[in-house]
């Protein structure tokens, strides 16, 4: 019998994955459209909602509360499953690692405070909840994260721009991985806790392994760069993204980790893309000049 997922979210990083790995799966999948679709409406009949609603930081403290209960109040209506790609946010600095379902959340930040919000107001309703806790985001498309918008900008010039520190551990997850693994949770949603927190490792890497795998993958001498953050200070003012990207710095000099072993409990037989092919599929292909092309088609003829 087919299933069907209604995708919340579904032009964004997460949603516009899960769409494909639903599809991909065989399930129906819709795409919402917050400018001309109804909730309610939408929903009738679905199986599964992914919620992956993502207002800019600066929006959060406004929409995420009433984003989300809405999501609570149709999902508990029509009985379903709710798919939540959640974040490492609400640990806070100063909590020990490995990060599992287990570890107290003890954020104390403001963008940290409406995730731990959040993901209660879940945890006390009667949904069906998948929260499925990732790292930061590897796309195969540039897609406005710090990967493609920071780390790569300049790869092509031989330059690896890293945020924080290049000695410690970050936690990764390669979205088509990630989404994946949330049609595999959502085959088996009746089997699971009612709230269930599944903490998915993906791949822990430091920044200097990063650029040690992309010298390896292009045949360039990658040199990594760490990023300067007084641009970010200087803009709080004026620009209203930078405080809330200046207040999420802790990440990148904190060493942090997910620990997988609840997700390999769950789905055993799940295997991770390699990272360096992550890595590949995440980097922008060299561009052919126009005089290149005319060669290979000359060549061709």
């Amino acid at each position: 019998m087919s299933q069907t997922a209604l995708i919340l979210g579904a032009s964004g990083r997460f949603g516009r994955n899960a769409a494909q790995a639903f599809s991909n799966a065989g399930w129906g999948v819709r795409r919402f459209d917050r400018r001309s679709d109804n909730l309610h409406s939408a929903a009738r009949g679905a199986d599964v909602i992914v919620n992956a609603w993502n207002p800019l930081y600066p929006d959060w403290a406004k929409q995420v509360p009433e984003l989300h209960r809405q999501v609570i109040d149709v999902a508990s209506e029509h009985d379903l499953t709710v798919i939540v790609p959640g974040n490492v946010y609400v640990f806070g600095a100063d909590t020990p690692g490995p990060w599992s379902s287990e570890t107290p959340h003890l954020a104390r930040n403001p963008l940290g405070r409406i995730r731990i919000e959040m993901e209660e107001a879940y945890r006390a309703s009667s949904v069906r909840t998948i929260m499925l806790r990732a790292g930061d985001f590897i796309d195969t498309t540039a897609s406005g994260n710090w990967f493609d918008q920071i780390m790569i900008k300049h790869l092509q010039r031989g330059r690896f721009v890293y945020p924080g520190n290049p000695d410690i551990q970050h936690s990764w997850a390669y979205l088509p991985d990630l989404t994946r693994s949330a049609v595999a949770l959502a085959d088996i949603r009746g089997e699971l806790p009612r709230f269930c927190d599944v903490p998915f490792a993906g791949y822990t890497l430091t920044g200097n392994e990063m650029a040690q795998m992309l010298s390896q993958m292009t045949g360039q001498d990658i040199a990594l760069k760490q990023m300067a953050w007084w641009p970010l200070q200087l803009a709080r003012p004026f620009w209203r993204l930078a405080p809330h990207l200046l207040e999420m710095r802790y990440l990148w000099d904190t060493p942090h980790r997910l620990d997988g072993s609840f997700f390999n409990e769950l789905l055993p037989g799940f295997s991770l893309t390699e990272p360096n092919e992550a890595l590949r599929n995440a980097i922008p292909k060299p561009k052919v000049s126009d005089a290149a092309q005319r060669t290979g088609a000359a060549l061709r003829s």
